[in-house]
């Protein structure tokens, strides 16, 4: 365990100084491909800006208009509360657009049942072990300006369905 600590602790301090090295003895100027790499991020930034905007304004509306409810009762009917809880079912929606929305929605269940209880270990088991889909397409593919998607939607919503069924395999299995 001191061996992981350690590593964890001077990883990241050695590949910096591995960088910095590497760039001091092929002569580089390091510092200006610094700024120049960091003003190329800002300009990322500023592009992706909207696109980011728009996703936590539909995910606001989303869950201040009571459709995320709507929609998770409609799941809850379907699927049954008995192997899925419904209070999970808004999370896994949300979760497809917005982590911080998301993590609010886990807020509110750790607040409500306790982060011991069933949904408690069901949501943090989904949080990591899901993605949000929407959001990092959007973003990565507008960052590149790749038009077509092909199979990234529906290969990212198979991976996050099996991630979501497996949070709530190993809470069961866990408890």
């Amino acid at each position: 365990m001191k061996l992981l600590l350690f590593l964890s602790n001077t990883i990241i301090p050695l590949l910096i100084f591995y960088i910095v090295g590497t760039g001091l003895l092929q002569k580089q100027n390091i510092y200006e491909e610094f700024i120049r790499g960091a003003e190329d991020g800002f300009r990322t930034v500023i592009k992706l800006m909207p696109t980011l905007i728009g996703l936590m304004v539909a995910v606001g509306i989303l869950r201040s208009s009571g459709l995320l409810d709507a929609v998770s009762s409609v799941f809850e009917r379907i699927l049954g509360s008995k192997f899925i809880p419904g209070e999970i079912i808004p999370v896994f929606v949300v979760r497809l657009f917005s982590n911080s929305a998301a993590t609010g929605l886990v807020l509110d269940i750790f607040k409500k049942y306790g982060t011991d209880s069933m949904l408690g270990s069901i949501a943090s088991i989904m949080m990591s072990s899901t993605e949000t889909v929407f959001y990092t397409m959007s973003v990565y593919f507008m960052a590149v300006k790749v038009k077509k998607t092909r199979w990234t939607l529906a290969g990212a919503m198979l991976a996050t369905a099996a991630g979501a069924l497996a949070s709530i395999l190993l809470a069961y299995r866990l408890a």
